[in-house]
């Protein structure tokens, strides 16, 4: 985190150029006395001064400002220095986890996310799991390693890889941007181009109501769309599916909250028509309740 320049030094303003002026009228003064009073030489000397000590008294005129004196300077260079010395980005650490369980058909769904990342304000390394277990099942895992550069307001550029252990193990390139936008609305967008071919994007939306200091309603929208068939995973092109809900949770400290979630996942389109005819259910409302950590 940068921090901020220290301020800029007077110069030659306000009660220092005040009282060069005072200065040089009590001079000029003095000078007029000493004609009247002394020699010939005494008064050659106190001109010779007054020439030598002019540009001290001059004041600073409307143009161009006067290059400062070599030890001014140097004061002013070590105040840069250590100016750009704070913009050296400091390195934090940000890690959360969310684990919840429901009942779907009379089995048991464990379900985690997990996300977090290491860097400072402009360059992250981020690193994002989710995951489901049907039974004894894993039927979906998927992991993300990602480089994030902030590159507008609050909106980070990121591109990685992404790894999908479940239901087949398949890579992805992984472009897209993540941030807040207005109304404090958290945000991702990202496109998957798999490397067998199948290209993907994935929105993600969300966003905090505080019902009390500790009490927060958590609205959320996630949806896929694919560009192309994936016959081997039965997806259809379009959009594949929709999750939506809320969840309310209690945060006990500002690192641990237990909360329950109403949340609707859905297959769509041509995916869900697969889906039934394979005799599978394209999904539903769920009733979760769970655990969401940070440290």
């Amino acid at each position: 985190m940068a921090d901020p320049l220290p301020p800029a030094l007077p110069h030659g303003v306000g009660h220092d150029a005040e009282a060069g002026g005072r200065v040089g009228r009590q001079s000029r003064r003095h000078a007029r006395g000493g004609a009247r009073r002394a020699r010939q030489p005494l008064m050659r000397a106190l001109a010779l001064a007054l020439l030598v000590a002019a540009p001290a008294f001059a004041q600073p005129s409307d143009g161009p400002a006067v290059a400062p004196a070599p030890a001014d300077k140097a004061v002013m260079d070590r105040q840069v220095d250590m100016g750009a010395m704070g913009h050296h980005e400091r390195t934090y650490t940000y890690n959360r986890i969310e684990l919840d369980y429901a009942r779907d058909d009379g089995a048991g769904l464990l379900n985690w996310d997990a996300e977090g990342w290491v860097g400072g304000d402009r360059d992250k390394f981020w690193y994002k799991a989710e995951g489901e277990r049907a039974g004894r099942k894993v039927e979906q895992a998927e992991f993300q390693a990602l480089y994030s550069r902030n590159a507008y307001s609050f909106f980070d550029v990121q591109g990685g890889v992404r790894y999908d252990l479940e239901p087949d193990r398949r890579g992805y390139a992984v472009v897209g941007v993540q941030g807040l936008s207005p109304y404090l609305l958290e945000t991702e967008l990202h496109a998957f181009i798999g490397f067998e071919g199948d290209v993907s994007i994935r929105f993600k939306q969300s966003f905090d109501l505080l019902v009390t200091n500790r009490l927060i309603v958590s609205p959320m929208v996630e949806t896929d769309l694919y560009l192309n068939d994936a016959a081997d995973r039965r997806v259809a092109s379009g959009f594949s599916r929709v999750e939506t809900g809320a969840a309310l949770r209690y945060e006990f400290s500002r690192k641990f909250a237990p909360y329950v979630a109403a949340v609707y996942d859905r297959k769509l389109g041509g995916t869900a028509r697969l889906a039934r005819a394979d005799g599978d259910d394209p999904g539903g409302w769920t009733i979760r309740a769970g655990v969401r950590a940070w440290f």
